[in-house]
């Protein structure tokens, strides 16, 4: 004979195959609707930080220009100078090597950087392109 103890015992507690299932298809379904709104607010991210540098990097070459008299002739110029802490990562590109320096049009100016645009090729949420911001 079996007592009530051992009786309990023999049941067996834990989930189903399709309750598995179902919670499963339930997570596969919320992930596919969060997950293309995580990455597009990546990318309105990289492109508001690309924004915020460089504002304050034409602005750092205008206070240069002011105080100078001429552009520099290189983003080195304006850290070495403390317009800049440091030359800020391209977050597009994600490096500080790949911005691209535009020359003054006037050729009697001096200095190389007259303005600066981002170094990536490809096309911003709104159809532009990074490199004409």
């Amino acid at each position: 004979m079996q007592t009530r103890r051992e009786s309990v015992t023999d049941n067996r507690l834990g989930f189903t195959l399709i309750e598995v299932l179902v919670v499963l298809a339930i997570i596969a379904t919320l992930l596919s609707l969060v997950t293309p709104r995580y990455f597009s607010s990546i990318d309105r991210a990289r492109e508001h930080s690309l924004k915020h540098d460089l504002i304050v990097m034409r602005d750092a070459i205008d206070k240069f220009y002011s105080d100078t008299g001429r552009y520099p002739d290189t983003l080195f110029d304006l850290v070495q100078r403390k317009y800049l802490r440091a030359i800020p990562e391209d977050p597009i590109t994600e490096s500080t090597e790949t911005w691209l320096l535009v020359p003054p049009d006037d050729a009697n100016i001096p200095g190389q950087v007259y303005d600066i645009r981002s170094g990536s090729e490809a096309m911003a949420l709104d159809g532009s392109y990074y490199a004409e911001w």
